[in-house]
């Protein structure tokens, strides 16, 4: 399951890229000027290899808690913290554009306290890396061209804020076994996607489950679904399946998407059994 959004073309969005990109090379600079490599800056920062490179590269929209602790870090007497401001005013003025047919969704998901996610063939939207992301768009059929994949790949990234806000959502994942084990993009992409898994299924608000391929039972053979409760609302379903998409919002129907969810939580690996097994097919390759 994968849900798309395309990003508004306006100046105000093209200003703000641009700005980002700016703070992404001072950022750069000054790692560099450290010593440090991006995965050492994002071990002593509490970040990922992947979201450094994203944020030098201008893809991520700076967060301020992350300028604030690398102007700390990295010595830059104060040039990093301010543009805390500038960055703050160019996310208002821009937005994401999404299609009408999520447009519900992503608002829904933007406002939401809890997120559970079943994931049959893809690694759920917020939490990919860039290059698998990248990769999942380049090979779309029909092709996509390149400014549209470009322009996917910043939309997905930009929605994965939702598991940083304060206050943070709970956030529940079971995805299947095959997917850990088919290496989309070759195996570098694959090995960061896996090991970014890991990280995120490390975080307190995050439960990750696998479901292995030798269950003689399965409740969601049914396919991928979507559950999620927004502040103060009831619990909504979403299902998208070949560029068909639908928002659940009867609760009759709500409540069974989550009856189903619940027996395949019950069926999965734990979360511990769930990060060995990623961490035992990181070392066995």
């Amino acid at each position: 399951m994968e849900l798309d959004g395309a990003i508004d073309g306006s100046d105000d969005s093209e200003e703000a890229a641009d700005l980002f990109r700016v703070v992404g090379r001072q950022v750069r600079l000054l790692r560099e000027r450290a010593g440090l490599t991006r995965r050492e800056l994002g071990e002593r920062l509490g970040y990922s290899e992947e979201l450094i490179r994203s944020l030098e590269r201008g893809r991520r929209t700076p967060q301020p808690e992350f300028l604030d602790a690398a102007d700390d870090l990295l010595s830059a007497g104060g040039l990093l913290r301010s543009t805390m401001e500038d960055v703050k005013r160019a996310k208002a003025r821009t937005r994401v554009k999404h299609p009408a047919w999520f447009k519900d969704y992503a608002r829904l998901e933007a406002d939401a306290v809890e997120l559970s996610y079943y994931s049959n063939h893809t690694v759920p939207g917020l939490f990919q890396t860039e290059a698998h992301t990248r990769a999942l768009y380049a090979m779309r059929k029909p092709l996509l061209d390149d400014e549209l994949i470009e322009q996917r790949v910043t939309s997905r990234l930009a929605r994965q804020t939702v598991l940083t806000k304060r206050p943070a959502p709970m956030v529940s994942c079971v995805i299947e076994e095959a997917i850990l084990r088919r290496p989309i993009g070759e195996w570098d992409v694959h090995e960061e996607q896996l090991q970014e898994l890991v990280r995120v299924g490390g975080l307190r608000n995050v439960e990750l489950q696998v479901m292995p391929l030798d269950r003689p039972e399965h409740a969601g053979l049914g396919g991928p679904f979507i559950l999620l409760t927004p502040t103060r609302k009831p619990q909504v379903g979403y299902l998208e399946v070949q560029n068909v998409s639908r928002l659940i919002t009867d609760p009759e129907e709500v409540r069974i998407l989550a009856a189903r969810y619940g027996c395949i939580r019950s069926q999965a690996l734990t979360p511990r059994e769930s990060l060995a097994l990623i961490e035992r097919l990181l070392k066995d390759r």
